[in-house]
């Protein structure tokens, strides 16, 4: 009964430690950081609806990131907003409100990997059986591939979050800027082996699997481009792959620099520097990328900003 009452309970949130001078430089910063996150997001979404050239197979699934980034950053960003302008001694948040914070923010880590390799699969497709490639990805292939991307990512993060909600608990403080697995069962005076065990696996597992798909499909594509002779093929292959391995190597330095340093606790502040920047930086830099590299996005938005121009 008291472990009952204490999950609906509130939790006090750690929070960023700031002075109130630099408090507000940070929330001017993060705030301007989230709306481009959003605006540029967002437009990417609305540019590929609104473009029949876009409704092709590689842009349909990199809707999932955009969507996938929009969730990352608005499950945290807005929060450490609030509790910015909060006294430190005020950052509460409900223990099921904390509950879905880490759910959703896991499950934005780990989409951005299984998103990711989706794509690869696509221009592993593309560029090594062009001709076979309008059967490969048809309708069908997409939605398998866009559930599977998600469906991978539900499954195991809702475990993972699982195994930490079934803890009692003898804490009431996140010690974090925000909610995560890591931080929901440290709330826990019970053995948290089998989540250690459980989370260093997922981790592991996700991270080989992932970096150890896309390694393979672009060793394949380059083995491939090196017996071709069309200049004009190995040229367009190399320009398509560069934006799909830009975006993944942010994803990979600014993810692995949270997870490093959570196994050492003094290092704390530049953790949570760390986690924010996963959550600003890639889904900022994303559809700039994606959208430079695509011709029709590019030229979309060239339009618009001299129309802007010319008006005012």
């Amino acid at each position: 009964m008291d472990n009952l009452t204490f999950r609906s309970s509130v939790l006090l949130v750690e929070g960023l430690q700031v002075t109130p001078q630099s408090s507000k430089l940070t929330f001017i910063c993060l705030l301007i950081a989230y709306v481009f996150v959003m605006v540029s997001n967002i437009g990417i979404l609305i540019q590929i609806s609104a473009e029949k050239s876009l409704h092709q197979p590689m842009h349909i699934l990199f809707c999932h990131l955009p969507v996938s980034d929009i969730m990352g950053t608005t499950v945290v960003i807005p929060c450490l907003l609030k509790d910015l302008l909060t006294d430190p001694s005020d950052r509460y948040i409900t223990y099921v409100g904390c509950v879905f914070q880490a759910f959703f923010t896991h499950l934005y880590g780990t989409t951005s990997h299984t998103i990711l390799m989706i794509m690869a699969f696509d221009r592993y497709v593309a560029i090594c059986n062009p001709l076979r490639y309008p059967t490969i990805m048809s309708n069908k292939m997409i939605v398998k591939l866009s559930a599977g991307a998600w469906g991978a990512a539900v499954v195991p993060v809702g475990i993972l979050i699982g195994l930490s909600v079934r803890l009692s608990h003898c804490r009431s403080v996140i010690q974090n800027h925000f909610c995560d697995n890591p931080s929901l069962f440290k709330l826990s005076c019970e053995s948290t082996v089998v989540n250690n065990i459980y989370g260093l696996t997922f981790t592991v597992v996700l991270l080989t699997t992932s970096m150890g798909w896309v390694l393979l499909t672009y060793l394949r594509i380059v083995m491939v481009c090196i017996k071709s002779k069309n200049k004009a093929t190995n040229t367009k292959a190399i320009k398509t792959c560069s934006t799909h391995l830009a975006v993944y190597v942010i994803l990979i330095v600014f993810g692995f620099v949270p997870i490093f340093l959570h196994r050492f606790s003094e290092y704390v502040e530049s953790r949570k520097f760390g986690s924010i920047l996963f959550h600003v930086i890639p889904p900022g830099l994303n559809p700039i990328i994606y959208g430079l590299q695509v011709k029709e996005i590019r030229q979309r938005m060239l339009k618009l900003c001299r129309k802007k121009f010319f008006s005012n």
